[in-house]
């Protein structure tokens, strides 16, 4: 019983976490600052935030550990590079093409079986990739889809080496990935202008939309299964281009959201056509 409460109380922190995280979007476009000045701040402001959780980090003792700090590296670095050079819709919507890493390395790394709905999912994900590339190709923004991508193996792989270090490791994995970024970035900031927009969003962005998000995250993803967690954070890419289609006007294309409707359909599928499975 104290387990099912345990599993169900993590499933409701992913659920917050991924309402916080579908605000970056919105967030990042405001910002008149480049990619790298966004993640760099972004991240060193979010580390002070994982310090009331971690207190005293230890350097990672593993080589998944560092793994796990070089995903999330790469994560949210090229998530903020990617939402500055394409539409907010492509950059979180290709980057939930998580779930296919997360089933390979699942399988190969933590032992987790691939099972039927996992290779429809599969399947699914990779034909609404098509489209995201072809829109990148005729809409100029291939170099922005390519990197959210890439972003989305970053996601994937994370789960699974987050898993991998134990309970205790996500925590200190991602301080150390916030202050990796902060170090990688910061040659490449540039002057940064401290307007009241500029100021309040990385301040909202730093504490709350990645500080706190992630703390809930860590606490979580323990207790769900790499490719579970991916699922079920898919609010994220729903919400995120209603956002920016309010508060900044940008409208994805019509290739962008069958590509997305396929993207998610599968995702969503995956929860809900095979739930009886029991073990998802």
């Amino acid at each position: 019983m104290n387990r099912t409460m345990n599993h169900k109380s993590a499933v409701l922190l992913l659920v917050i976490t991924s309402i916080l995280w579908s605000f970056s979007g919105i967030g990042i476009k405001l910002m008149s600052w480049n990619g790298f000045a966004i993640a760099g701040l972004r991240s060193l402001l979010a580390a002070s935030v994982m310090l009331t959780v971690v207190r005293r980090p230890r350097l990672p003792r593993s080589p998944h550990q560092i793994a796990a700090v070089l995903c999330y590296t790469g994560l949210v670095t090229l998530m903020v590079t990617s939402t500055k050079l394409t539409t907010a819709a492509n950059a979180i919507l290709l980057q939930y093409t998580a779930p296919v890493y997360s089933a390979v390395l699942g399988y190969l790394i933590l032992k987790e079986p691939v099972r039927r709905k996992d290779v429809i999912t599969i399947f699914m994900v990779l034909s609404g990739l098509v489209l995201f590339l072809y829109d990148g190709l005729t809409g100029g923004r291939m170099t922005g889809n390519l990197l959210a991508l890439l972003s989305g193996v970053c996601y994937g792989a994370m789960n699974v080496f987050m898993r991998k270090g134990g309970n205790s490791a996500p925590a200190e994995n991602v301080f150390w990935g916030n202050i990796l970024t902060f170090l990688l970035m910061l040659p490449f900031m540039g002057q940064l202008e401290f307007s009241p927009v500029n100021t309040g969003m990385i301040l909202f962005l730093g504490f709350f939309q990645l500080g706190l998000a992630y703390v809930l995250y860590t606490l979580a993803i323990p207790r769900v299964a790499a490719l579970k967690a991916t699922v079920i954070t898919v609010l994220e890419p729903i919400l995120s281009p209603v956002w920016v289609m309010i508060f900044y006007g940008e409208k994805p294309g019509v290739l962008t959201v069958a590509g997305g409707a396929i993207v998610l359909t599968a995702i969503c599928g995956r929860e809900i056509l095979f739930r009886k499975d029991g073990d998802a």
